[in-house]
Formats: structure tokens, sequence, C-alpha cells
């Protein structure tokens, strides 16, 4: 029996954790599996051969991505020929849309199935795009639930498995190690400030962040900023920032780690996105904000149908936090928002017991069973290789 080979691309930092979950399951089932695509640290290290940086696909917005759009479809390109020549049993695109369903579709052209890991957000905005996943993908792996019921009018075949997170975060997080690790003291304020992992992310959000630490500063007699960098580029943006304008406030910048930082946080600024649901999984108070270029906005905020941006929100189908966006992302907005979620107990405990169902809701074993839906799939396929029981 040949080696099974899977096909995998994953485009930014929270693809890239989905990537190699699911590799590293498949690989307790079938351990002589060969991974190749395009993956960062965590898929490199769960075995994946990454062919080209992960952060060259990691852009965000219309206007963005025209400056790139030559490299990232001559990546798309070259990829649709190494596969093809290659001929992987299965490929699989986690999230990013826009780069990888063109991507599956090429590839299901040549009779190679596809999966496509996180749906997009159909629900939102486009939702016309069923029709195309449908020509482009043979099977979607949800993280909610309630994402199915969107498929219903192409019958594609969905499976919900949850949401990694939900599984590797406990129940209950006792915060006391890592305060002793980053030397909180008793009654010091903490609060993390994640303006996000892209590049486009930090153009736009990190000094109105950083404004907003001024404005707490000065109404906050003992407080503490902590911002996590994903990266070592994004390190040395913030850090060089940081230096030039804002040297004054009491601001911890750290490589990575961003779960420490936001379980000692006793609020939490962050930019909508995954990050949102780990301080979800973690119950901590946050302030969500996005800003992007003008003519982006303009142009997503005529075609976005949801009636909220960020995940708890969306999950629990009310506003649990405050959602601010683009021309009010300054500090005059922000941080009476991040006072609120320091100062009022009442609110916090409620979020607290609603974090705690969202949680609940999303503990599904996501690696696990994403891993059993693709091999399902490989088996209604034709291929009979050998599985292990997963332990």
């Amino acid at each position: 029996m040949s080696t099974l080979r899977i096909g995998i691309v994953a485009g930014e930092a929270s693809g890239d954790i989905l990537g190699a979950g699911l590799i590293r399951a498949l690989k307790k089932r079938i351990p002589d599996l060969e991974v190749e695509g395009i993956g960062g640290d965590l898929m490199i290290a769960a075995g994946c051969q990454s062919l080209y940086p992960m952060e060259r696909l990691s852009v965000m917005g219309l206007i963005e991505v025209l400056g790139r759009v030559r490299e990232l479809l001559g990546v798309r390109k070259r990829l649709v020929k190494h596969f093809s020549d290659t001929r992987p049993d299965i490929f699989i695109g986690v999230d990013a849309p826009d780069f990888t369903l063109n991507l599956e579709g090429k590839l299901r052209e040549t009779g190679i199935p596809t999966v496509h890991y996180v749906s997009p957000s159909v629900w939102a905005w486009k939702q016309k795009r069923i029709y195309k996943i449908k020509q482009t993908t043979d099977l979607v792996l949800s993280l909610f639930p309630f994402e199915a019921q969107y498929y219903a009018p192409t019958q594609q075949r969905v499976a919900f498995v949850g949401h990694p997170l939900a599984t590797s975060i406990p129940k209950s997080v006792n915060p006391t190690a890592a305060r002793e690790k980053f030397a909180v003291k008793d009654g010091e304020k903490v609060i993390a400030i994640l303006p996000g992992s892209r590049s486009s992310e930090l153009k736009y959000l990190a000094e109105p962040f950083l404004d907003t630490a001024r404005w707490l500063s000065e109404r906050i007699s003992s407080v503490r900023f902590v911002i996590p960098a994903s990266n070592e580029a994004r390190h040395d943006f913030l850090s060089r920032l940081i230096a030039e304008k804002y040297s004054d406030l009491n601001i911890q910048l750290v490589m990575k780690h961003s779960r420490e930082v936001m379980s000692i946080a006793d609020a939490i600024l962050i930019a909508s996105g995954t990050a949102t649901l780990e301080a979800t999984i973690l119950q901590k108070p946050m302030v969500v904000a996005y800003k992007m270029a003008s003519l982006t906005y303009a142009i997503y905020s005529r075609m976005v149908k949801a009636k909220y941006i960020s995940l708890p929100n969306l999950l629990a189908d009310e506003k649990l936090v405050p959602e601010i966006l683009q021309d009010d992302v300054q500090p005059e907005i922000l941080g009476p928002a991040v006072m609120k979620a320091l100062e009022d107990h009442d609110y916090t405990q409620y979020l607290a017991d609603r974090f705690t169902s969202i949680h609940a809701l999303l503990q599904q074993d996501a690696d696990e069973r994403a891993a059993d839906a693709v091999i399902e799939l490989l088996r209604s396929r034709g291929w009979s290789g050998n599985v292990r029981t997963a332990s």
C-alpha cells in the first residue's frame, strides 16, 4: 500500500494552529503520512514540508491585496502545477478562502478530492459563495454549529468539528503561574493589547490602541500594558513604534505567548479575529475593534449582512462585547469601553457565565473530529489504507 500523501495550504496564524492540529491527529492514525504545502511554524513542527513562507499569504483587505496580487497569483499558479504533477491523495485548504478556494477548484478538476477547513463567512456576506464552494470543495469542516444550515441549498457535505481552542484551553484557567512569570504586582491592573497578527492590521490599529493605552494610563494609577507580538517582524515594528512615540508608558512587549498574556489580563483591547475566541474561552472582558483602508471598508460595509463582527457576539447572538469600527477607533471611544470592562463587575460576571456556555458548545475535540471527517472522505473515494484507532 502506497504512503498517503496530503497537500495542505494555510494562509495565516490561525490557520497554522488548525492545520497543525489536524496534521497531528491524522499522523496518530496514519504514522507514515506525508504532508506538504504551505504552513507556519506549527504546521512545519507537526510534519508539513512548507513550499513557501506562509507569511507571504497573510494579507487582509481588498486594497491591500491589490498591491500583492501578482505575487499571490504566481504562488497559486505554481501550487496548482506542483500538486497536479505530484498528485496528493487529498488537498486541504485551511481558511484564507480568497486564495484556497480557487486552488481547491483547480485541483478538484484534476480529480483530487478537496477539503476546506473553516467555513467562509457565508452567513455574513457573499452568501452566494455556497455555489462556488460546492463546485470547488468536496467537504467543508465547520468550526461553528450554526454554519451547516447555510449550505442546505447545495447539499454540500459539511462536518461540524468544533474549535480546537475550546479543547486545548481548560474550562478553568488559573493565571497564577503566568502572573508570577510576568511579575504582576498586587493591585496592578493588566491590560492586554492585541492589535492583530497581519501587517495591515498593525498599520491601522497599533497607534490607536497605544493612544488608548496613554488615555487609560492617565486615569488608572497602577496599570501595565502587555503586547504579545506574533512573530519577529511584528515585534520589530512594535518595538520601534513604542520607542519612538510611547516610551513614557508602562508597556511590556513580548514575543508570542498571547494566551499567557491574555490569561493575566484584567481586560483586553483586541482586533476582531480568532484571538477574540481565545479571549472568550479564557473568560476575559474585552473591547473588540477593527479598522482598514477607507475604500475597503466602504465596500465591505455594504456587503456584510451579519449583525455582529466579533466571534463572541456571533456565537451568543447578542452584543456581549463592544465592537468599535473604523473612524470610531480612537482613544476617546475605546478608553471608556475598556474602563467599563475593568470596573463593572456585574457586567463581567454576566460575560463569564455566557462565555462558559460558548466554551461548552465548541468543545468537540476538533482536531480528532476533523481527522475522522477527512478519513471518511478518503474512504468514500476508494482509499483503503490502514488506519490506527485514535488514542
